[in-house]
């Protein structure tokens, strides 16, 4: 039986336009993110439909694994500069990884 030593990190998700590609990209490395998961989505919620195919109006999805100070300053960065110019949600979850110093 093996013991696993994890370490406890967040999964910061955001779900937005896909224009706000590179403005997000950008404050990932800012704040220090070592890397992301980025892949096209579609759904609906408060603004209606959006279907990934149609480039004008498709969402993107962006996961990051950071520690939980990264988290807060992505966040709160998040909410101050990119809320008001592009459709986005964002929330965090917890997550406990193996090789921390990849994050």
């Amino acid at each position: 039986f093996l013991i696993l030593n994890l370490h406890a990190m967040k999964v910061v998700t955001i779900v937005c336009e896909s224009y706000a590609r590179e403005p997000v990209t950008q404050l990932l490395r800012i704040v220090g993110a070592n890397g992301w998961t980025l892949f096209p989505v579609e759904g609906e919620g408060s603004h209606g439909k959006r279907f990934a195919d149609i480039q004008e109006s498709a969402n993107i999805q962006i996961e990051v694994i950071v520690p939980p100070e990264v988290s807060a300053q992505l966040l709160e960065k998040l909410s101050d500069e990119l809320f008001a110019p592009y459709a986005m949600i964002a929330f965090e979850s917890e997550v406990r990884v193996l090789r921390p110093g990849k994050f």
